[in-house]
């Protein structure tokens, strides 16, 4: 496999660095409580509003929510539409391209994180 491949590579401190370099850029952008919950969901509903999306993530307060969108949309994750010609004004948002790139990295980091749950588990008995 490919990416059994590249895992076997020989790393040296330069190339562990740069790799540890592009997961800290990945990190900060998509790193933290929200924001892949947020992502998540624009891709699950297509364009949605401001407060279906908020209530489609629990726990979430419409400060936080605005700002990770604007961080989102910053990013290229998020885009904001805004429908002016009806009254009163629609906002929307939508998940991009870019960010359905996210979605092979999210199975992943699920996949790691149930063994993960279930090693820890087992070394606990």
């Amino acid at each position: 496999m490919k990416n059994n491949e590249v895992l076997e590579e020989r790393i040296t401190a330069q190339g562990c660095t740069g790799h540890l370099s592009a997961v800290e850029d990945a990190i900060y952008v998509i790193g933290g409580k929200w924001k892949l919950k947020i992502i998540i969901v624009l891709q699950e509903n297509g364009n949605i509003r401001f407060n279906e999306l908020q209530r489609n993530i629990p726990g979430i307060s419409a400060r936080v929510l605005s700002n990770e969108l604007k961080d989102l949309e910053l990013n290229g994750f998020v885009k904001r539409v805004v429908h002016a010609e009806q009254t009163p004004v629609v906002v929307e948002y939508i998940s991009t391209d870019y960010s359905r790139t996210l979605q092979p990295v999210i199975m992943s980091l699920s996949e790691w994180g149930k063994t993960h749950k279930r090693n820890i588990r087992e070394d606990a008995f």
